[in-house]
Protein backbone atom coordinates (compact mmCIF):
# COMPACT_ATOMS: atom_id res chain seq x y z
CA UNK A 1 0.00 0.00 0.00
CA UNK A 2 1.19 3.40 -0.34
CA UNK A 3 2.47 5.92 2.06
CA UNK A 4 0.80 9.27 2.51
CA UNK A 5 2.23 12.20 2.87
CA UNK A 6 3.72 13.70 5.76
CA UNK A 7 3.98 16.26 7.84
CA UNK A 8 6.82 16.75 10.31
CA UNK A 9 7.15 19.69 12.73
CA UNK A 10 10.12 19.17 14.12
CA UNK A 11 13.63 19.05 12.73
CA UNK A 12 16.91 20.38 12.82
CA UNK A 13 17.73 20.72 9.26
CA UNK A 14 18.47 24.84 9.00
CA UNK A 15 21.83 26.15 10.43
CA UNK A 16 21.56 27.97 13.79
CA UNK A 17 24.66 27.49 15.84
CA UNK A 18 23.11 24.13 17.59
CA UNK A 19 23.41 20.72 17.29
CA UNK A 20 21.52 20.70 13.74
CA UNK A 21 22.78 20.97 10.15
CA UNK A 22 26.05 23.03 10.39
CA UNK A 23 25.38 24.20 6.93
CA UNK A 24 23.04 24.64 4.06
CA UNK A 25 24.26 21.85 1.88
CA UNK A 26 23.75 19.27 5.07
CA UNK A 27 20.56 20.48 5.69
CA UNK A 28 19.59 20.53 1.86
CA UNK A 29 20.59 17.07 1.84
CA UNK A 30 18.91 16.22 4.82
CA UNK A 31 15.74 17.94 3.21
CA UNK A 32 15.88 15.90 -0.28
CA UNK A 33 16.29 12.70 1.37
CA UNK A 34 13.26 13.44 3.51
CA UNK A 35 10.60 14.31 0.57
CA UNK A 36 11.98 11.37 -1.20
CA UNK A 37 10.73 9.02 2.44
CA UNK A 38 7.11 11.18 1.95
CA UNK A 39 7.46 14.10 3.52
CA UNK A 40 5.71 16.78 1.82
CA UNK A 41 5.85 19.42 3.99
CA UNK A 42 8.99 20.17 6.78
CA UNK A 43 9.55 22.07 9.88
CA UNK A 44 12.98 23.57 10.49
CA UNK A 45 12.85 24.39 14.03
CA UNK A 46 15.95 25.36 15.68
CA UNK A 47 16.77 25.14 19.17
CA UNK A 48 16.27 28.56 21.53
CA UNK A 49 18.31 26.77 24.92
CA UNK A 50 18.78 28.57 28.31
CA UNK A 51 22.24 28.66 27.04
CA UNK A 52 21.53 29.77 23.38
CA UNK A 53 18.48 32.71 22.85
CA UNK A 54 17.13 34.07 19.81
CA UNK A 55 19.34 37.21 19.87
CA UNK A 56 18.09 39.75 16.61
CA UNK A 57 21.84 38.84 15.83
CA UNK A 58 21.33 35.23 16.02
CA UNK A 59 17.48 34.94 14.36
CA UNK A 60 19.22 37.27 11.33
CA UNK A 61 21.41 34.51 10.36
CA UNK A 62 18.97 31.66 11.23
CA UNK A 63 16.79 33.29 8.40
CA UNK A 64 19.17 33.83 5.80
CA UNK A 65 20.38 30.21 6.17
CA UNK A 66 16.64 29.53 5.47
CA UNK A 67 15.94 31.68 2.40
CA UNK A 68 18.92 30.01 1.22
CA UNK A 69 18.09 26.84 2.11
CA UNK A 70 14.18 26.71 1.19
CA UNK A 71 14.83 26.54 -2.36
CA UNK A 72 17.31 23.56 -2.39
CA UNK A 73 14.90 21.58 0.07
CA UNK A 74 12.67 19.60 -2.96
CA UNK A 75 9.71 20.02 -0.51
CA UNK A 76 7.76 23.02 1.47
CA UNK A 77 10.09 24.21 4.21
CA UNK A 78 8.63 26.11 6.97
CA UNK A 79 10.22 27.93 9.89
CA UNK A 80 9.63 27.41 13.55
CA UNK A 81 11.69 27.24 16.53
CA UNK A 82 12.31 24.85 19.84
CA UNK A 83 11.58 25.87 22.73
CA UNK A 84 13.56 24.36 25.99
CA UNK A 85 11.68 25.92 28.80
CA UNK A 86 13.21 28.75 30.52
CA UNK A 87 12.37 31.41 32.58
CA UNK A 88 12.78 34.35 29.72
CA UNK A 89 10.92 33.13 27.79
CA UNK A 90 8.01 33.87 29.84
CA UNK A 91 8.61 37.81 29.41
CA UNK A 92 8.63 37.15 25.11
CA UNK A 93 5.41 37.03 22.53
CA UNK A 94 5.23 33.01 21.95
CA UNK A 95 3.89 34.48 18.23
CA UNK A 96 7.76 35.03 17.92
CA UNK A 97 8.22 31.03 17.68
CA UNK A 98 5.08 29.88 15.79
CA UNK A 99 5.26 26.67 13.89
CA UNK A 100 4.80 29.33 10.87
CA UNK A 101 1.15 29.27 9.42
CA UNK A 102 0.00 27.36 12.03
CA UNK A 103 -0.90 28.81 15.36
CA UNK A 104 0.99 26.22 17.33
CA UNK A 105 4.30 26.40 19.08
CA UNK A 106 6.61 23.71 19.83
CA UNK A 107 8.01 23.20 23.12
CA UNK A 108 10.03 20.39 24.64
CA UNK A 109 9.82 18.50 27.78
CA UNK A 110 13.65 19.05 28.65
CA UNK A 111 15.69 15.63 29.19
CA UNK A 112 16.70 16.32 32.90
CA UNK A 113 14.55 18.35 35.52
CA UNK A 114 11.67 18.94 36.62
CA UNK A 115 8.47 20.04 34.61
CA UNK A 116 7.38 23.63 36.15
CA UNK A 117 8.75 25.05 33.50
CA UNK A 118 7.07 22.90 31.16
CA UNK A 119 3.84 23.86 32.66
CA UNK A 120 4.56 27.68 32.89
CA UNK A 121 5.82 27.98 29.57
CA UNK A 122 2.86 26.21 28.06
CA UNK A 123 0.40 28.26 30.05
CA UNK A 124 2.33 31.15 28.94
CA UNK A 125 1.88 30.04 25.20
CA UNK A 126 -1.64 29.35 25.48
CA UNK A 127 -2.70 32.68 26.91
CA UNK A 128 -0.51 33.95 24.20
CA UNK A 129 -3.43 32.85 22.08
CA UNK A 130 -1.27 29.92 20.71
CA UNK A 131 -1.37 26.28 21.34
CA UNK A 132 1.94 24.39 22.51
CA UNK A 133 2.77 21.57 20.92
CA UNK A 134 5.12 19.03 23.47
CA UNK A 135 7.65 17.72 22.35
CA UNK A 136 9.67 14.37 22.91
CA UNK A 137 8.03 13.57 26.68
CA UNK A 138 8.98 9.96 26.31
CA UNK A 139 12.79 11.13 26.37
CA UNK A 140 12.44 12.98 29.27
CA UNK A 141 13.78 11.13 33.04
CA UNK A 142 10.68 12.83 35.34
CA UNK A 143 8.19 11.38 33.19
CA UNK A 144 9.67 7.63 32.49
CA UNK A 145 9.62 7.69 36.33
CA UNK A 146 5.71 9.25 36.55
CA UNK A 147 4.54 8.26 32.65
CA UNK A 148 1.27 9.76 34.20
CA UNK A 149 2.79 13.63 34.31
CA UNK A 150 2.72 12.81 30.07
CA UNK A 151 -0.89 12.08 30.24
CA UNK A 152 -1.52 15.32 32.64
CA UNK A 153 0.08 17.28 30.01
CA UNK A 154 -1.49 15.79 27.11
CA UNK A 155 -4.82 16.83 28.96
CA UNK A 156 -4.31 20.38 28.05
CA UNK A 157 -1.89 20.12 24.30
CA UNK A 158 -1.09 17.95 22.28
CA UNK A 159 1.65 15.62 23.16
CA UNK A 160 4.70 15.03 19.88
CA UNK A 161 6.46 11.83 20.14
CA UNK A 162 9.79 11.09 18.16
CA UNK A 163 9.39 8.54 15.69
CA UNK A 164 12.62 7.35 15.92
CA UNK A 165 11.70 6.62 20.01
CA UNK A 166 8.78 4.56 18.38
CA UNK A 167 11.33 2.63 16.16
CA UNK A 168 13.50 1.67 19.29
CA UNK A 169 16.43 4.27 18.36
CA UNK A 170 16.63 5.62 22.04
CA UNK A 171 16.02 2.40 24.27
CA UNK A 172 13.50 -0.07 25.14
CA UNK A 173 11.58 2.07 28.34
CA UNK A 174 11.69 5.21 25.57
CA UNK A 175 10.07 3.30 22.82
CA UNK A 176 7.43 1.41 25.28
CA UNK A 177 6.79 4.88 26.85
CA UNK A 178 6.05 6.49 23.08
CA UNK A 179 3.83 3.53 22.32
CA UNK A 180 1.49 3.79 25.43
CA UNK A 181 1.28 7.29 24.54
CA UNK A 182 0.58 6.37 20.79
CA UNK A 183 -2.16 3.86 21.18
CA UNK A 184 -3.63 5.45 23.78
CA UNK A 185 -4.57 8.49 22.07
CA UNK A 186 -2.37 10.74 24.55
CA UNK A 187 -0.15 11.41 21.29
CA UNK A 188 -1.63 13.78 18.36
CA UNK A 189 1.80 13.99 16.33
CA UNK A 190 4.55 12.17 15.41
CA UNK A 191 7.62 14.38 14.41
CA UNK A 192 10.95 13.00 13.16
CA UNK A 193 13.41 15.82 15.37
CA UNK A 194 15.79 14.74 13.00
CA UNK A 195 19.59 16.36 13.31
CA UNK A 196 22.40 15.27 11.02
CA UNK A 197 22.96 12.96 8.76
CA UNK A 198 23.98 10.40 11.48
CA UNK A 199 20.23 11.04 12.56
CA UNK A 200 17.75 11.98 9.84
CA UNK A 201 14.35 13.55 9.59
CA UNK A 202 12.84 10.41 8.48
CA UNK A 203 8.90 9.57 9.12
CA UNK A 204 8.41 6.78 7.01
CA UNK A 205 9.52 3.76 9.16
CA UNK A 206 7.62 4.99 12.28
CA UNK A 207 4.85 5.61 10.30
CA UNK A 208 4.71 1.69 8.73
CA UNK A 209 4.83 0.46 12.04
CA UNK A 210 2.31 2.86 13.84
CA UNK A 211 -0.30 1.97 10.74
CA UNK A 212 0.42 -1.87 11.75
CA UNK A 213 -0.67 -1.36 15.39
CA UNK A 214 -3.73 1.14 15.07
CA UNK A 215 -4.55 1.02 11.52
CA UNK A 216 -5.85 4.08 9.60
CA UNK A 217 -5.68 6.00 12.78
CA UNK A 218 -2.40 6.40 11.97
CA UNK A 219 -2.46 9.01 9.79
CA UNK A 220 -3.93 11.30 11.66
CA UNK A 221 -0.40 11.89 13.56
CA UNK A 222 1.71 12.33 10.25
CA UNK A 223 -0.95 14.45 8.30
CA UNK A 224 -0.95 17.73 10.01
CA UNK A 225 -4.35 18.22 11.05
CA UNK A 226 -3.31 18.25 14.14
CA UNK A 227 -1.46 21.30 13.62
CA UNK A 228 -4.68 22.09 11.51
CA UNK A 229 -2.97 21.90 8.05
CA UNK A 230 -4.30 19.77 4.77
CA UNK A 231 -2.33 18.38 2.14
CA UNK A 232 -4.99 18.34 0.41
CA UNK A 233 -4.69 22.32 0.40
CA UNK A 234 -0.58 22.23 0.00
CA UNK A 235 -0.98 20.18 -2.77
Amino acid sequence: MERPAFVDCHSHVCPSGDDGAQNVGEGAVLCRQAAKRGTRILFATPHVWPELHLTPEREERVRESFAELAPQAGLELRLGFELTPDEHLLDEDPHRYELDGTGHVLMEVPFTGGLDLVWLLAEHVEESGLTPVVAHPERAEWVLADPAQAFALAERWPLQVNGSSLTGSHGPRIADLGWRLVESGAAKVVGSDGHRLARPPFLDDAYDLVRARVGDDALRLFDGSALGLSLREAA
